[in-house]
């Protein structure tokens, strides 16, 4: 078995494939079971499981959640939900208001660093989809006229934040406690699990060690809340978090998963069923994919 239960589509705000190029991607890495689990919402699904059958490929149903838990932000995955659900209708329409109320105040919070961009030009690049802070990035390093801006320099090409500058600069001004950082009101966290509960799914959290870095414990008590599982092998996490989560996991029980975070352009150093691991846990995933798969 070879998997990847991490993956995004073009209907991902910061996505960029479509789900035949996914699915051709995937086989071209000999994948045989994928997730795309699109930023709160099941878009890609209604094409992707039927199309899937062609390719030998399982697709499990899933979801990415945004979600807060005391005031740390964290995502968390929803393995085999019913995507029919209503329910999932409701929360794609709840964040996509979200998203373009915060605009205009990540507009506001560059300029007072420094950094003023005119949003229009993002929201014309957006051609319908949502304005994101990947976009607004591609917006200031694509155009000359932002060529003046010395903050932006890590990000050009040669710069110590250019090989992925897209999510470097969100994870350098936008991430939570960063300087351009823009609070959206989010659902808390075990609102999410009852969410994926209700709707037959598996909770699993993604890259805790990306969230909780320094506070990794916290995943302990998040399992207490009610999540099944820990994506403890992906492209966040050192070999140390690899290894503290995954023993967690089993300690607990738990499902374990694997997944590269592929959204195309915006990472471009993460690549379609590549992910850090430790090979003597393979079999733990395997068992852990293997449940998901039976579900």
């Amino acid at each position: 078995m070879k998997a990847d239960l991490h993956i995004h589509s073009k209907y991902s705000l910061d996505g960029e494939y479509s789900v035949g190029e996914i699915l051709k991607e995937a086989k071209a890495a000999s994948l045989n079971v994928i997730s795309i689990t699109d930023h709160n919402l099941v878009k890609a699904l209604p094409e992707a499981i039927p199309a899937s059958a062609d390719f030998k490929i399982t697709v499990i149903p899933a979801i990415e959640i945004d979600c807060n838990y005391k005031g740390t932000d964290l995502h968390v995955l929803g393995y085999n939900i019913d995507w029919h659900s209503n329910d999932f209708a409701i929360l794609e329409d709840d964040m996509t208001g979200k998203v373009m109320e915060s605009f205009g105040r990540m507009i506001e919070n560059l300029r007072k660093l420094g950094i003023a961009i005119d949003a229009s030009e993002v929201l014309e690049k957006a051609v319908g989809t949502l304005p994101t802070v990947e976009l607004i990035a591609e917006v200031l390093l694509g155009n000359e006229k932002y060529a003046g801006i010395r903050e932006l320099d890590p990000y050009r090409s040669g710069g110590n934040r250019s090989g992925m500058p897209s999510l470097n600069f969100y994870l350098d001004f936008f991430a939570q406690g960063k300087p351009a950082y823009v609070k959206i009101d989010l659902m808390d966290y075990a609102d999410v699990l009852q969410l994926i509960n209700n709707n037959k799914g598996v909770a699993v959290i993604a890259h805790p060690g990306l969230n909780f870095r320094g506070r990794e414990e916290v995943i302990k008590d998040l399992l207490k809340m009610g999540a099944k599982g820990i994506e403890a092998l992906n492209n966040y996490h050192d070999e140390d978090q690899i290894q503290f989560f995954a023993e967690v996991a089993i300690k607990n029980s738990a499902i374990m998963t694997c997944g590269s975070d592929f959204h195309g352009r915006t990472k471009p150093l993460i690549r379609l069923g590549e992910f850090r691991k430790i090979d003597r846990y393979d079999a733990y995933v395997v068992e852990s994919v293997e449940e998901l798969l039976c579900r």
